[in-house]
């Protein structure tokens, strides 16, 4: 069984992706709401832990973390009143696996809004799952300078990590099976996260890893 809606990522600027379904074996594990209500808590924890947002720079992962990125700069803007500069990174040759699972790379743009050295950078990204993605955007940003700190922030942590990277603020944390993916997607509504049998198709956003 399918419901067609009409859910959509912001890759690359575009604000129209094409429809996809939501499918019975889809079980909705964040709303809409509850996943805005997460991510103006991870804003706040932010300005806390920095005092501030003096030097920060938001950079979302493409292609799931760039929506996720954009949203949390709302709420940052909110709490602070200051516009925080959003970019996005494209981790396609960073990848361990580039040279043998990739042999026809789709690579998108890395559009970074300022030099990075001396930065406080905060990596966002929809799901964090073995570290490799987070490890490989990490490799990316020091291209673009040294940034003072770099920290991670997630809609979902689902675990089974291969590398020891955690994210440093999450909206929400579980353990699934790696049978199992979890997505993130953007409807009329704002963001969503679901999970659904690896072997189920995949949603516009995707799944970071």
């Amino acid at each position: 069984m399918e419901i067609c809606g009409n859910p959509r990522s912001l890759t690359e600027g575009s604000t129209a992706e094409p429809a996809a379904c939501y499918t019975a074996a889809m079980r909705e594990l964040l709303d809409a709401d509850s996943v805005s209500r997460g991510l103006r808590r991870v804003a706040g924890e932010i300005v806390e832990r920095a005092r501030g947002v003096e030097g920060l720079v938001l950079v979302g992962v493409r292609r799931g973390g760039i929506p996720v990125a954009r949203e949390l700069a709302r709420w940052l803007k909110e709490l602070e009143g200051h516009d925080i500069p959003v970019g996005s990174v494209d981790i396609t040759l960073y990848r361990d696996d580039a040279a043998t699972a990739l042999p026809n790379p789709r690579i998108g743009p890395s559009e970074i809004p300022c030099a990075l050295e001396g930065r406080h950078v905060v990596l966002v990204d929809d799901v964090v799952f073995t570290g490799r993605t987070v490890r490989a955007a990490i490799d990316a940003l020091m291209d673009y300078g040294r940034p003072r700190r770099i920290e991670l922030a997630a809609v979902v942590d689902r675990g089974g990590r291969e590398l020891p990277m955690q994210p440093d603020y999450v909206v929400k944390t579980l353990e699934v099976g790696r049978d199992t993916r979890v997505d993130v997607i953007e409807d009329g509504a704002g963001l969503h996260a679901f999970v659904q049998p690896m072997s189920a198709p995949s949603v516009p956003l995707g799944e970071s890893t």
